[in-house]
């Protein structure tokens, strides 16, 4: 933009300098032939004055000295032509050219004449001056003076050449003005637009200073920080809400199971402990909900401090966490990873809730004889974990949908959980600058990659190991979310 607002004060500088150095231009190559004519006019006078008795007697007279000294000094031919179109008298280096025949009919009319009215650099003709001799009010002849054009044109063109360049110099400072100026006015959108980014990436303390550029400028930004102002505050009451609403909520849900819980040992018949049964499963699942959505919004306020994590350590302990559960459900989880550690850079806990997300949907859909493997590499300068599942998967349409909140499969509506354990892995995996991908494994089941950042001084250089071919779908949260 600065480049396009330079470009039009330069086109406006440039024509305003064409509109007034033009007629400049052609003003000053009339002045310099009107001088050089006006001077030749006066000669070619004094010359008609003494050639008045060369013309009557047939005698050269003093006019032909005249004439030779003129043309030896000046070198400007000059010559005396009677009323027959002769020439009696005449200089050393005289000869007619083109535009003499015509010059000379106008003097020997009576009148003095010169051509051309102006001299160009690009003309070659000479200037051509005839003045009439004149006897008694009896037109005898004339005389003609013919000038080179080219001291005229020499001058003509050192002239233009010192407007050109005062046209150069006040197209600089014009480039240097609009340059600063739209530096002026840009400035604010620069900042603007640097913000716009920084609040885009987290830090919903920033701001624009509303006291640079023009007044316009100004008052959008202070607009612009007004409307941060109010989405911060708004977005921060929403989360405070959600957190606050689910925290109390805990009390009155733990009171209600436990009142439900006692009802147990006064129900006798069967349908009774049955109905029971599913009471108490729903308040468990009830809690869990306002456990993710306390967990949610904790995730979605961090202030993106960034810390330095062994994302090995953290997938062999997650490992080993989750590994009672999966024998209990006869699945066989193992990791997949080198002793080496591997570093990256992320917001507290994101690596242990993501990977708990994970490996909790893992799993659980894997079914009994399934098998899930954890695998944590180095690569593309971060640290990619991978968790493989044997289950049945998910379509195109659904990987699109799965870290959306409370979404869950069609054929998963009876399966135990809140629909928020990816909506949580994604929003700290966006916070930490990292990816999650997911896409369907080799044979069946479902490949979740997490991918995050190695610190900008690792402890160890990252080795590059070859990424997979198989096609991804980008989970990582847009920013509005």
């Amino acid at each position: 933009m600065r480049r396009r607002l330079v470009i039009s004060y330069l086109l406006l500088m440039v024509l305003v300098l064409i509109a007034l150095e033009t007629p400049l231009a052609a003003t000053m190559a009339s002045r310099e032939t009107e001088r050089v004519r006006a001077d030749r006019l006066a000669d070619a006078t004094r010359f008609a004055s003494l050639a008045g008795p060369a013309l009557r007697d047939g005698g050269p007279g003093p006019i032909e000295s005249e004439l030779t000294s003129y043309d030896d000094l000046y070198s400007i031919s000059a010559a005396i032509v009677d009323r027959d179109r002769n020439t009696p008298v005449s200089s050393p280096r005289w000869q007619p050219t083109p535009g003499t025949a015509t010059v000379l009919d106008v003097a020997l009319s009576g009148q003095q004449t010169s051509a051309p009215e102006s001299v160009w650099p690009w003309t070659t003709d000479p200037v051509v001056v005839a003045v009439p001799i004149n006897d008694g009010g009896e037109v005898l002849g004339a005389v003609v003076i013919v000038t080179p054009a080219d001291p005229i044109r020499r001058a003509v063109v050192a002239w233009w050449l010192l407007l050109a360049l005062a046209g150069l110099l006040a197209v600089l400072a014009c480039v240097l003005t609009a340059f600063g100026l739209a530096g002026w006015v840009l400035r604010p959108v620069t900042e603007l637009d640097a913000v716009t980014h920084e609040i885009a990436e987290g830090d919903r303390g920033a701001r624009v200073q509303h006291r640079l550029g023009p007044p316009e400028l100004r008052r959008l930004a202070a607009s612009f920080n007004h409307m941060a102002d109010v989405v911060s505050d708004v977005m921060d009451r929403q989360r405070a809400f959600v957190a606050h609403a689910s925290h109390q909520l805990r009390n009155p849900l733990t009171a209600l199971r436990l009142r439900v819980e006692e009802l147990g040992p006064s129900l006798t018949d069967e349908d009774g402990r049955s109905e029971h049964r599913l009471a108490l499963e729903e308040t468990d699942r009830l809690a869990l909900v306002l456990d993710a959505l306390l967990t949610l919004a904790r995730a979605e306020r961090e202030e993106n401090e960034r810390v330095t994590v062994d994302a090995a350590a953290v997938a062999a302990s997650r490992v080993a966490a989750w590994a009672p559960l999966a024998r209990h459900r006869s699945v066989a989880l193992r990791l997949a990873t080198t002793d080496a550690p591997a570093y990256a850079q992320t917001v507290p806990t994101a690596v242990d809730q993501a990977l708990d997300a994970l490996i909790d949907n893992a799993v659980k859909f894997s079914g009994a004889g399934g098998a899930v493997t954890v695998t944590v590499a180095r690569r593309d300068g971060g640290v990619a974990l991978e968790v493989r599942d044997s289950g049945p998967g998910m379509t195109e349409s659904q990987l699109g949908q799965a870290t959306e909140r409370f979404w869950r499969a069609p054929d998963a509506q009876n399966v135990d959980g809140a629909g928020l354990g990816l909506t949580i892995a994604a929003v700290l995996v966006d916070a930490s600058d990292g990816r999650l991908t997911m896409r369907p494994g080799e044979s069946r089941g479902l490949v979740a990659a997490l991918w995050f950042p190695a610190p900008v001084l690792s402890v160890e250089p990252a080795e590059e190991e070859p990424a997979q071919e198989e096609p991804a779908t980008d989970l990582r949260p847009s920013p509005a979310r």
